[in-house]
């Protein structure tokens, strides 16, 4: 096992203990896409910017599941666009 192995399942189990504590157990979560969006805002604006950027995308994708669309689709839409505004 790595060192990366160590990390991607200690962020698993911390992301599903946080779920398990909010109620939102099947609320799908790619990690390496939200840690990929928050590195973008990290270096492209300010490191504080990864977890307003993180914060502000997962509540667009709330609302928009909330309207009816699809958890998966609205999550990778809002990181999509998150992503485009930072590398631009």
């Amino acid at each position: 096992m790595t060192a990366n192995d160590d990390l991607d399942r200690t962020l698993q189990e911390w992301a599903d203990r946080v779920r398990a504590e909010l109620d939102l157990p099947d609320v799908p979560l790619d990690v390496n896409a939200v840690l990929g969006v928050a590195g973008v805002a990290a270096h492209a604006v300010v490191r504080p910017a990864a977890p307003i950027t993180t914060y502000l995308a997962g509540y667009a994708a709330g609302v928009a599941a909330a309207r009816g669309a699809d958890p998966e689709a609205a999550a990778r839409d809002a990181l999509d666009r998150v992503r485009r505004l930072a590398s631009s």
